[in-house]
């Protein structure tokens, strides 16, 4: 039952995306080259509204589907981490025109080309667990 809701979710996230245009490669095209407030206006909200609900989260002290408190973790700051990993996924995201989110939605659009991509996104995620320990972090 909770695979059910799980999909629908991803359903309705993946035809957000589509109506949206967050999947749209022209859109995400003009983003980079500054042209257009669309893609911006999006990534901001989307960001305002995890804020708030991560707040909410922490003041109410929610529990996940399973009951278990949900807990937010502090990251160690790095600057090399996040200058490589950001530039390394912003040149992936400027070249094939998609981050993840939006590869499942232009694969089930029927831009199966999409497959490529993903196929090396897996690859590469599974390539820096491979060389996690040895990456500086």
């Amino acid at each position: 039952m909770k695979a059910i809701k799980f999909i629908s979710i991803g359903i309705l996230l993946g035809i957000v995306l589509y109506k949206s245009e967050a999947a749209s490669w022209y859109r995400i095209y003009e983003m980079f080259q500054f042209r257009s407030f669309h893609m911006y206006g999006m990534i901001g909200s989307a960001l305002g509204t995890a804020i708030i609900l991560v707040q909410i989260i922490k003041r109410k002290q929610l529990k996940d589907s399973n009951g278990m408190p949900i807990q937010f973790h502090d990251k160690d700051k790095s600057i090399t981490r996040y200058l490589v990993g950001g530039t390394i996924f912003g040149l992936g995201w400027a070249l094939t025109g998609a981050c993840p989110g939006p590869l499942f939605t232009l694969m089930g659009a029927g831009y199966w080309t999409m497959g490529i991509t993903l196929l090396f996104a897996v690859l590469g995620t599974w390539l820096y667990g491979l060389l996690r320990h040895k990456l500086p972090h």
